[in-house]
C-alpha cells in the first residue's frame, strides 16, 4: 500500500452534526486537518464555528443531490468501480451539458 504524502490531505473537512463523534475529532486533528463541524446545543465544550468554510459544504450537498437524480448512479447498478466512475463521469457531462445549453435559444 501506497503511503499518502502529507500534501494529499485536505485542510478542512466540513460535516454536519452526525459527524460530530470525538473519535472522527481526534483522527483528524492528528493529521492537523481542521474540523468544520457544529455541534449540538447540549455539548460542553463548543469549538467556534468557521461559518465561511461551512456555506461552501453546501455545494457539495447540491453536487451529490443532482447526481442522485440520474438513477443509475443512486441505484448503483454498475458494480465494478471502473463502470460506476464512468457513469458518474456521464452523469457530470449531462448535467453540464444541460447547463450550458440552457443558455441559448
Amino acid at each position: 500500500m501506497n503511503a499518502v504524502a502529507l500534501e494529499d490531505w485536505p485542510h478542512a473537512v466540513a460535516g454536519d452534526k452526525g459527524y460530530i463523534s470525538p473519535s472522527i475529532r481526534e483522527w483528524l486533528k492528528a493529521r492537523t486537518i481542521k474540523d468544520v463541524i457544529p455541534t449540538r446545543e447540549n455539548q460542553k465544550k463548543r469549538p467556534k464555528l468557521n461559518k465561511r468554510l461551512y456555506r461552501k459544504r453546501n455545494v457539495v450537498e447540491r453536487c451529490i443531490g443532482w447526481l442522485k437524480e440520474c438513477r443509475r448512479v443512486a441505484t448503483r447498478y454498475e458494480k465494478l468501480a471502473v463502470r460506476y466512475l464512468a457513469m458518474v463521469k456521464l452523469a457530470i457531462i449531462r448535467e453540464y451539458l444541460k447547463f450550458d445549453l440552457s443558455d441559448t435559444a
